[in-house]
């Protein structure tokens, strides 16, 4: 008969071993306020410290605060894809913690790019994000070719199919549109570590 359990009831399930990755490594990373209510509310990280990313640049803490106290959520665009022909949306926070930017943001669904992103994003086909920015302060290791960038002027933070820094990613969404960090947050620590080896320890 589908769906009759038969045999003795299940075993209750160990909690699993805590992990031991070291201090340096991205892990368990501090998720968005929660109350993002809807389609078109969208979450997550833009950017995070410590990491190198496909282009060598490794972004440290504090490197957006100047830029963020000058202009403010308000100043920084939303964009699809960096064209600045494509408006998508505002930023409502972005917040520099200690994993990187954090960014709250609300699609303009009255735009028909921003309908078709918030359906693509609750599906998860779209999650990717990336910053459009110009370089302040930096130095370059010779030995790595890694660059350090203490201090950027941040333009916009765009949604993108593939974003230069593989852990930069939007918080998925359930079927209402409601982000849900908390089931995020594992999934992205563990990408973030897998995809940059040569992150700066």
């Amino acid at each position: 008969m589908a769906g009759l359990r038969v045999g003795p009831p299940p075993v209750p399930l160990r909690p699993p071993p805590r992990r031991t990755d070291p201090p340096s490594t991205v892990r368990d990373l501090p998720v968005p306020p929660r109350g993002l209510d809807g389609p078109g509310h969208i979450a997550g990280y833009a950017s995070l410290f410590g990491v190198v990313d496909l282009g060598r640049d490794m972004m440290l803490p504090g490197a957006f605060a100047t830029s963020l106290a000058r202009r403010g959520s308000g100043g920084i665009r939303m964009l699809w894809q960096h064209d600045p022909a494509e408006p998508i949306g505002v930023w409502t926070s972005l917040v520099e913690d200690r994993a990187g930017l954090a960014v709250r943001g609300r699609l303009n669904l009255a735009v028909a790019r921003a309908r078709e992103l918030d359906a693509l994003v609750r599906q998860g086909a779209v999650d990717g994000l990336s910053i459009g920015f110009r370089v302040v302060a930096a130095s370059t290791d010779r030995r790595s070719g890694v660059r350090r960038i203490a201090r950027i002027d941040l333009w916009e933070v765009s949604l993108v199919t593939f974003p230069m820094l593989p852990g930069a990613r939007l918080a998925p969404a359930d079927r209402n549109g409601t982000a849900v960090p908390p089931a995020w947050t594992p999934a992205l620590s563990r990408a973030t570590a897998a995809l940059a080896p040569g992150a700066i320890r």
